[in-house]
């Protein structure tokens, strides 16, 4: 689950995604195949272009199963060996990821079959829903990663005069107790974590996986006809709307502080559909229908003042916003000036709510304005807002529109 982030401002640092570290346990494995070495650490390259160097944390002869360390034990030198299994330990940087400081590994083997076989190793999930980029029964290793891997194991299978083919398993030590702290669960991907990646680059606080994982969250619900969804920022604000409505798991969208990637994500899958629609003929796929927008009543109040990253590194509570939004629901001096002088979004909730002010209707009334703006038409919105108990204290919808 992901929690109500801090208003404090952290520093940040990058790393590499889970698709780099498998590229690289490929390049590693490979060169123990089939140059007969075992390099401490092996350089890829990424999807743009820029190269890196990352550390091999061991080699494992598959047909003895011993860890062999990066120097003794493996023989190298034994054609008798066709598999062995390569580990990096992954550093995501600061990016807010379980799988920092995890494990990945791959089994390489060699096969007399030619090209490239995925499979998920222990710790990586499979596809069980429709609604994501890889097809039913497929291993979680996304196209990037997958192209990755191939375009470096094609190398080197030229660069050695390999002609047979390879049998990649990508897994992750403890992958499978880390994948419950993921929406894995909730997407259908079962029994382990999603091999991610882009760009190959951890973007300190891009929280590219978790943005990811929204947009496989919304495919998955739409793709099982699943029309109203809930995106929330924490837990207390997914329970108090999943109890409101009964909204079935699937329907729970956790966006955290990214509302923005929910509402492009909705937009761009609806010009996907009506593009898609007038160059076939066909019918539009199921889309969602009705979209419930539920925070925090501080990180709301900064929707409504027009941001679409609600993390404190990116955006801060403006109480002179709050002073004005306050002053439309009809405010005196005395409480604005009361605002001005408060330290925290909920001191202003709770004083406007003892002066009778509504502030709760009116900071959905405004976020409601703001996120419509970047949401299609067709999809009805309504804002709800929680205080830190998890109970609403404000609402607005397009029913008032009507």
């Amino acid at each position: 689950m992901w929690p109500e982030s801090s208003e404090t401002p952290q520093k940040l640092r990058s790393g590499l995604t889970t698709g780099s570290c498998a590229t690289a346990c490929c390049v590693a494995a490979s060169q123990a195949l089939l140059a007969k070495r075992q390099p401490e650490q092996v350089e890829i390259t990424l999807p743009k272009g820029q190269q890196v160097n990352l550390p091999i944390k061991y080699y494992r002869a598959l047909d003895k199963g011993l860890d062999t360390g990066l120097d003794t034990g493996f023989d190298a030198s034994n054609t008798g060996h066709r598999g062995i299994c390569t580990a990096i330990i992954k550093d995501a940087g600061d990016d807010p990821d379980v799988t920092h400081g995890a494990t990945v590994f791959v089994e390489l083997r060699l096969t007399a079959k030619t090209g490239i076989q995925f499979k998920a190793a222990t710790g990586v999930g499979t596809v069980t829903r429709e609604g994501l980029v890889l097809a039913v029964g497929e291993p979680a290793i996304n196209p990037v990663p997958r192209k990755m891997i191939t375009e470096h194991l094609t190398q080197a299978a030229y660069t050695y005069r390999y002609q047979g083919g390879f049998e990649v398993s990508v897994g992750v030590e403890k992958g499978e107790q880390i994948a419950l702290k993921t929406m894995n669960p909730r997407l259908g991907i079962l029994g382990g974590l999603s091999i991610l990646g882009t760009t190959g680059i951890v973007r300190p606080y891009s929280c590219s996986a978790y943005i990811a994982s929204i947009r496989q969250g919304i495919d998955v619900a739409g793709s099982n006809g699943i029309q109203h969804i809930a995106a929330t920022t924490g837990s207390s604000s997914e329970k108090a709307i999943a109890e409101h409505y009964q909204l079935p798991e699937m329907a729970l969208i956790e966006m955290g502080d990214f509302v923005g990637a929910v509402l492009k994500h909705l937009k761009a899958v609806s010009q996907s559909n009506q593009s898609s629609v007038m160059s076939t003929h066909r019918q539009p796929s199921t889309p969602i229908k009705k979209l419930s927008i539920c925070a925090g009543f501080g990180k709301l109040s900064k929707l409504a003042n027009g941001h679409l990253d609600l993390n404190s590194r990116v955006s801060a509570i403006s109480f002179e916003h709050l002073v004005e939004m306050a002053q439309q629901a009809g405010a005196d001096q005395a409480l604005m000036a009361q605002i001005l002088s408060a330290n925290t979004s909920i001191q202003v909730l709770k004083a406007c709510q003892q002066s009778g002010i509504d502030l709760g209707y009116q900071v959905c009334l405004t976020a409601w304005h703001q996120a419509k703006k970047y949401l299609p038409e067709q999809i009805e919105l309504e804002i709800w807002a929680v205080d830190r108990q998890g109970q609403f204290v404000g609402h607005y919808s397009d029913q008032a529109e009507a």
